[in-house]
């Protein structure tokens, strides 16, 4: 199954929402959302805190000198981040707070903290989250990031971000970014297709009038 026709029952439900939801799909085309189910929630988490407030382009830079310092290996073990050295990793771009929280995530991993593929799976979303935030530096939308790119959850609206906010803000013309609370209880309307969702929301011109209307 190709990505377009993967979430073409998320895409119908999001259409038949109302006009300006119709016009965003159509303007944005098929949902590409392309997430990495092989991947490890440990992986993931790291992922997510290094792609923090950062551009894809400039993510993946960081992600690839960090790499770079264990050769041989698809990605570091969590033995492996906890006894880098500080230097080196500054080094790659991570800022000291991101290393903190890395090698947190790398010790949650060994205690068990951060849970494996396998029992990640079983577990619901809130219990993934309230598990995980108890590691110092994570987020919910670290947590939330896991969910739809790792373990490819399609009910999930990472209500805190930024760009998703902005983007229901341009699509109804809003004045203002509606807080994470508002945009939390508008979003049930939406359910169980909440992460096609911010796929879409994520894409929205800003710049509505000149583009929707």
């Amino acid at each position: 199954m190709n990505l377009s026709s993967r979430y073409d029952e998320s895409v119908s439900f999001l259409s038949s929402i109302d006009d300006d939801w119709a016009r965003l799909i159509e303007l944005v085309g098929s949902c590409r959302h392309d997430p990495k189910a092989a991947r490890e929630p440990y992986e993931a988490l790291v992922r997510a805190i290094a792609y923090q407030q950062l551009t894809a382009k400039a993510g993946d830079a960081i992600l690839g000198r960090l790499k770079a310092l264990f050769e041989g290996r698809d990605f570091p073990h969590p033995e492996q981040l906890i006894t880098a050295d500080f230097d080196a990793m500054r080094a790659c771009g991570f800022s000291a707070s991101k290393i903190a929280t890395i090698k947190a995530i790398a010790e949650g991993a060994l205690t068990g903290v951060v849970p494996s593929r396998e029992n990640a799976v079983i577990m619901d979303d809130e219990t993934l989250i309230a598990r995980m935030v108890t590691i110092k530096g994570v987020g919910r939308w670290t947590v939330e990031m896991l969910l739809m790119y790792s373990l490819e959850r399609m009910d999930v609206l990472p209500v805190d971000d930024f760009g998703v906010r902005e983007g229901y803000r341009a699509l109804k013309s809003l004045a203002e970014q509606p807080k994470p609370r508002e945009l939390r209880q508008l979003s049930q309307a939406w359910s169980p297709h909440r992460t096609v969702a911010a796929w879409y929301l994520w894409r929205m011109p800003r710049e509505r009038g000149n583009v929707l209307t």
